[in-house]
């Protein structure tokens, strides 16, 4: 498995750090966990393009996590690429016709792509073929225990904690030729992440909460710092630990230095801070 990170941030703009997504390569498939803002810039920067996506699985529907969904759909479609299979917590069918059914906030754009006589030569002239089909993502509105086997892998899911009721919010587990990858989405330390994290050989948590930083407790509760992070992977047997969603705030020299030192006291294996385009083989 080829893990490469296209967004390691938060929804705060930033340059050091796009919102959040995570591209997993295994085979021949290319497997993008969340969406965010400034992901799908990073995936032209890391050499593919959107049609290179295979699947696409949400944790949740918080905009930083979903903000370039429709962007990356439709340039898809631009290229040609089949029908994008999509996972995720209710309501994405919604937010799919949203964007592209008839009424969809895209139907002006889509309507002057396939109607037009212009557009449709432009699309003639590039292989394609008349009439021209509206985007159609394939969608698959799952909860948590969800499971799905891929060619070479197998994914699991777990409940997160999060923004419930409102949001529903999950974990993702994949593993493929002995190996485990994990990525948490944004939660809370729970009984559900945990047993899904046991014996990742890779994990990437969340971190929205500094070293020892104290936030309301109404949002404290759902933030864990990097120590409570470091304690729950080593207790799990996680073998690497990687931290992400990391704000403005966190990334001064000093953030960083408590948090390694956290990572160090507490975890003891490989770990560290994601930066966006690195690129980690499990």
């Amino acid at each position: 498995m080829k893990l490469t990170v296209l967004g390691s941030g938060s929804p705060e703009a930033y340059v050091r750090r796009a919102s959040s997504g995570f591209l997993l390569e295994i085979g021949q498939n290319r497997i993008l966990f969340d969406c965010g803002g400034g992901v799908f810039d990073n995936l032209i920067r890391s050499g593919r393009l959107p049609r290179d996506i295979t699947h696409l699985f949400f944790t949740h529907y918080h905009t930083d996590h979903m903000m370039d969904y429709a962007r990356l759909v439709h340039a898809a479609w631009d290229e040609g690429a089949p029908p994008l299979k999509v996972f995720g917590p209710k309501p994405l069918a919604a937010i799919t016709e949203g964007y592209f059914g008839p009424n969809g906030v895209l139907n002006n754009d889509l309507r002057a792509r396939t109607e037009l006589p212009q557009s449709q030569q432009v699309w003639v002239a590039r292989g394609g073929t008349l009439p021209r089909p509206w985007p159609a993502p394939i969608v698959t509105e799952i909860e948590a225990g969800f499971t799905y086997q891929g060619d070479g892998w197998a994914l699991s899911s777990a409940q997160a904690t999060h923004a419930e009721p409102i949001l529903d919010c999950l974990g993702f587990a994949v593993t493929s030729a002995g190996k485990k990858f994990v990525y948490s989405g944004d939660t809370g330390i729970n009984d559900d992440i945990t047993a899904l994290s046991r014996d990742a050989d890779f994990l990437v948590h969340w971190c929205y909460r500094g070293s020892g930083e104290q936030l309301h407790p109404a949002t404290q509760a759902f933030c864990p710092d990097p120590a409570q992070v470091a304690e729950m992977a080593r207790s799990g047997g996680v073998k690497r630990l990687y931290l992400s969603h990391f704000r403005v705030h966190m990334d001064s020299e000093e953030g960083h230095q408590k948090a390694l030192e956290d990572l160090a006291a507490r975890f003891g294996g490989d770990a560290g801070i994601l930066e966006d385009l690195d690129v980690f083989y499990i």
